[in-house]
């Protein structure tokens, strides 16, 4: 029988993917063995699955960490990208990085029409090819198996071939010195991909202000607008300001400030 703790157990596992059994248990206040009975029961109905010391739904535990990524923040990002989405007109050209963010743009951007697409995600490319009259361009290479990106010499040899009207890529973290990530191919492919346009634009929710990468991206200087949901920290703020960045608050602004 379902049990109101059961229930609680399922929606936290729902929101957040696969967690342990005793971050499980702190978060709902209980103890750690009360907490292995539950899972015990949830398990025997058939409900949850544990593999690797990590509790999960029946359908997440096969799943690829990008999918897990993009049910973190996800509010936030499909704000975003609802924001970016209208600034962005039927024909237009745009080369994207791969990203969660990114990914919920190609989402929104369905019901445009006859976009060129420059990609390094086949996430964005199956999205976005064969709809609408667009033309998607995907970059070889050999395909990662955690986010499906392709990347290395070869991808960023093909993008460099394009000029598009909007370069917009994702960002691991951003302080005040500009965005970085953690990655050093997805980095210089985000590099890359900002020399091939004239509108130079960053999608990341608000989490990720105040983090830093081990890897530099650009400076705010190499930046024309950055769309988030959260005005960024004073700092950060006081540089995109001295940059001239532009900065779209998707939570309440969807014009820019």
């Amino acid at each position: 029988m379902l049990t109101p703790r059961h229930g609680a157990i399922l929606k936290l596992l729902e929101g957040k993917g696969p967690l342990s059994v005793t971050t499980l248990a702190d978060m709902l206040d209980v103890s750690t063995e009360t907490m292995r009975r539950d899972v015990r029961a949830l398990a025997g109905a058939g409900a949850v699955v544990r593999v690797h010391g990590a509790v999960g739904l029946a359908g997440q535990m096969g799943e690829a960490p990008f999918h897990r990524r993009m049910r973190e923040n996800a509010g936030p990002k499909q704000a975003i990208a609802r924001a970016m989405a209208v600034q962005i007109a039927d024909g237009d050209s745009l080369m994207v990085d791969t990203g969660t963010t990114t990914s919920f743009l190609a989402r929104e951007l369905l019901g445009h029409r006859r976009l060129t697409v420059v990609t390094n995600s086949s996430d964005i490319a199956r999205t976005l090819a064969t709809v609408n009259g667009n033309r998607v361009f995907m970059a070889g290479g050999e395909l990662r198996g955690d986010s499906g990106a392709s990347l290395g010499a070869s991808a960023l040899e093909f993008i460099r071939a394009f000029a598009v009207q909007h370069a917009i890529i994702s960002a691991g973290a951003v302080d005040a010195s500009g965005v970085m990530d953690f990655d050093l191919q997805e980095a210089e492919f985000a590099r890359a991909v900002l020399a091939c346009g004239a509108r130079r634009m960053v999608v990341t929710d608000a989490s990720k202000f105040g983090r830093r990468g081990f890897i530099r991206v650009t400076g705010f200087e190499g930046l024309d607008e950055i769309f988030t949901d959260a005005p960024p920290p004073e700092d950060v703020a006081a540089a995109l300001s001295l940059a001239g960045v532009r900065v779209h608050l998707a939570s309440s602004d969807h014009n820019g400030q």
